[in-house]
């Protein structure tokens, strides 16, 4: 059986693309069924060149017509249902996601975050990271993985860390893209150890 992943991505699509072509080559016995993005972006492009649906899913419309956070999560449960996802990924996802929409997908949302599981909250994590390097206070750092709970960090269940050694003289940006590549490799780990998993509750299954 061929897996079904939904994957949210508001981004540039790095990570979308990885597990594109690890769907594509075989690495995962997966296919990506939908890209839910929230804005206009080149992760919307990648999906379209390799002929993936999209569920565009915007949150301007319903602050203009004042409806709740829970309305908008309800909305988007809905679409995502309708694919049967075996899986979904937050590969690049820039807005949080509600409890609302989560309690319909139990332990079926999975993403990383190139940081330490304290500092998932942080959206500059890898400018602090680089920072306390800088200042001698850290010698490495992890990319993390773990199951979205929706609600505070502390209740999201950890699935895997990566330790990563600091660079001495490694720029910013060749630290950051170094990141980028481990934590596509830890997403495309996971998405494949999760699949697996016996015990995984799934909508298609």
């Amino acid at each position: 059986m061929v897996h079904r992943l939904v994957v949210f991505a508001s981004d540039k699509g790095d990570k979308l693309n990885a597990i594109l072509d690890a769907c594509a080559t075989g690495s995962l016995n997966a296919e990506v069924a939908a890209l839910v993005a929230e804005k206009k972006c080149p992760a919307i492009h990648l999906a379209e060149d390799a002929g993936v649906p999209i569920i565009f899913h915007p949150w301007g419309p319903y602050k203009v017509a004042k409806k709740l956070p829970e309305t908008y999560a309800r909305d988007l449960a809905v679409k995502v249902w309708m694919y049967q996802p075996d899986l979904i990924v937050l590969a690049g996802w820039t807005r949080s996601l509600h409890p609302g929409f989560v309690e319909n997908f139990p332990m079926q949302v999975v993403t990383t975050h190139p940081s330490l599981h304290a500092d998932l909250n942080d959206p500059y994590a890898l400018a602090h990271v680089f920072d306390r390097f800088q200042l001698g206070e850290i010698n490495q750092t992890r990319v993390t993985a773990f199951y979205v709970s929706g609600q505070e960090v502390d209740n999201d269940a950890l699935i895997a860390q990566e330790t990563v050694p600091m660079i001495s003289g490694e720029p910013f940006e060749s630290f950051a893209e170094r990141l980028t590549g481990i934590e596509a490799n830890l997403l495309i780990k996971t998405i494949r150890d999760c699949l697996a998993s016996p015990d995984q509750d799934r909508t298609s299954s």
